[in-house]
């Protein structure tokens, strides 16, 4: 669906490519900010409260991201989640800057739609357990404009053949960015057992 925001979708709609690109990436920041702010305000009242020890915090955040390796290795799409997506009549009834920031905003909470990987659900874990909301909304910021980065890629996409060929690299690129995801908490795995050793 967001495919449609290119400069030809926009053009068609009488609105602004860059306009609507910049008030999406904006608004998916900010909505991972939200997110990671939220999470680590909850994880320090429950820090404060429960989990005081380090290494407990350790041990769960090790045991978290193994879990979430183990089901996206296992059987994608199978993640607890919900049919939602961003709400396609937006691009008709609002201009393009306003379904920009409201798509972007949902997009970049990682939550409030569907979720296609476990690591959506390791990062907020681990965002719990840091327990601090300016870190939390750091993590949730970088997670929210790396959410919003791939429609930079239809900037160039100004006739149909230019969006199918755009279409077509992304989807290229599908198996790469799964790779990316478990090497990443692949990584967080060593990283925090090593942590968990040394203490």
């Amino acid at each position: 669906m967001l495919a449609s925001i290119t400069p030809l979708g926009e053009r068609g709609r009488g609105n602004r490519w860059w306009l609507t690109t910049a008030a999406y990436e904006l608004g998916s920041a900010a909505g991972g900010a939200a997110m990671g702010a939220a999470a680590g305000g909850i994880g320090e009242v429950v820090r404060l409260g429960l989990l005081r020890s380090a290494p407990a915090r350790a041990g769960l955040a090790l045991a978290v991201t193994l879990v979430a390796l183990a089901a996206d290795l296992g059987r994608p799409g199978r993640l607890p989640t919900w049919n939602r997506q961003v709400d396609k009549a937006w691009l008709d009834r609002y201009r393009g800057w306003v379904y920009g920031a409201g798509f972007g905003v949902q997009l970049g909470t990682g939550l409030v739609t569907i979720v296609n990987s476990a690591a959506m659900y390791a990062l907020v874990g681990l965002i719990l357990l840091v327990g601090s909301p300016l870190l939390g909304a750091i993590a949730g910021t970088v997670f929210g404009v790396a959410r919003a980065a791939p429609l930079l890629a239809f900037g160039r996409a100004h006739d149909f053949a230019a969006v199918q060929a755009t279409h077509r690299r992304l989807d290229r690129l599908a198996a790469s960015s799964r790779l990316g995801t478990l090497a990443v908490l692949g990584t967080a795995a060593l990283v925090l057992a090593a942590s968990a050793s040394l203490r």
